[in-house]
C-alpha cells in the first residue's frame, strides 16, 4: 500500500530568513495525523537566507541528520566540531544526553537549501557524537546509495537506530527497484524534481508512505533526488 503525502499539504512557516516547509509535526505546526512514520519524526525542508542562520540552541536524545541540496551550512557545537558542509556531504549528530550546536549559512550572497531529518534512537542517553561523510553524485546516479545506517555499512554514517537511509539521482530512462524485508516499511521524500514511484507520479517535496509491499520501485526521472527510508 502506497499513501501519498503532497507537498502542498505540509506544515509551512515563513520567519523572512527562514523559510520551512514540516513534513512532520514540528514547532508550531501541529497535525496529529502527521507526528511521524515510525521512528522517522522531521523532515524539514529549510532554506536560510545569505549569512543567516540558527544561534546556538540544544538538543537531546535524537539523530540529527543534515542534507545539504544547495549552498552551505556552518556547523559549530559543544563537543569542539567546526565546519562546514555542502552538497554531496552528510552531517550526522547524535544528540544523546545532551549538546548545544548552531547553523548557518555563512554565504554573503546566496541562499542555503538543505533537509534536516531527525530519527528517534534505540538508545538515549548516550555521549553525544558527530560524524561527516560525503557521497559524490556519481555514487548516487541511478541507484540508491546508503549514507546512514546502524552499523555504518557500505561506508554510510552510522545512527543508532533499526533504520537505513538511502538517496537516489534519476533522470531519463535511470530506474531502480528496493526490495523491503518482511516487516518493514518505507518512507520516500523526493528532494527535487519529478519521479514514478510505485506507478505514482511524485514531484518536489512530495513523499509516500510504503507498507505492506515487498518493493519501491522508481522509474520516469526527471533530474529527480530522491531520499529513501527503510523503517522498523
Amino acid at each position: 500500500m502506497i499513501t501519498l503525502r503532497r507537498s502542498e499539504e505540509r506544515g509551512h512557516a515563513n520567519h523572512g530568513w527562514l523559510d520551512s516547509f514540516h513534513t512532520f509535526s514540528f514547532a508550531n505546526y501541529h497535525d496529529a495525523n502527521h507526528m511521524g512514520f515510525g521512528p522517522l519524526r522531521v523532515i524539514n525542508d529549510d532554506r536560510i537566507a545569505a549569512g543567516r542562520g540558527f544561534g546556538k540552541h540544544g538538543h537531546r536524545d535524537m539523530e540529527i541528520i543534515t542534507y545539504v541540496l544547495d549552498g552551505a551550512v556552518a556547523h559549530e557545537d559543544s563537543m569542539g566540531n567546526g565546519s562546514t558542509i555542502r552538497p554531496g556531504d552528510i552531517q550526522r549528530m547524535s544528540a544523546g544526553r545532551g549538546v548545544m550546536h548552531s547553523e548557518f549559512n555563512p554565504q554573503p550572497d546566496a541562499g542555503t537549501h538543505l533537509l534536516q531529518i531527525w530519527i528517534e534512537p534505540d538508545v538515549t542517553n548516550i555521549e553525544p557524537e558527530y560524524e561527516e561523510k560525503r557521497f559524490p553524485e556519481v555514487e548516487k546516479r541511478g541507484r540508491f546509495r546508503l549514507v546512514a545506517s546502524p552499523d555504518g555499512a557500505e561506508g554510510s554514517a552510522r545512527i543508532h537506530q533499526n533504520a537505513q537511509f538511502y538517496v537516489g539521482l534519476f533522470d531519463g530512462d535511470e530506474s531502480a527497484t528496493y526490495t523491503l524485508a518482511a516487516g518493514r516499511r518505507a518512507w520516500l521524500h523526493v528532494a527535487r524534481g519529478e519521479v514514478s514511484v510505485n506507478g505514482q507520479a511524485l514531484g518536489p517535496g512530495d513523499a509516500a508512505a510504503i507498507e505492506d509491499a515487498d518493493m519501491v520501485t522508481l522509474s520516469d526521472g526527471r533530474q529527480a533526488e530522491v531520499l529513501l527510508f527503510d523503517l522498523p
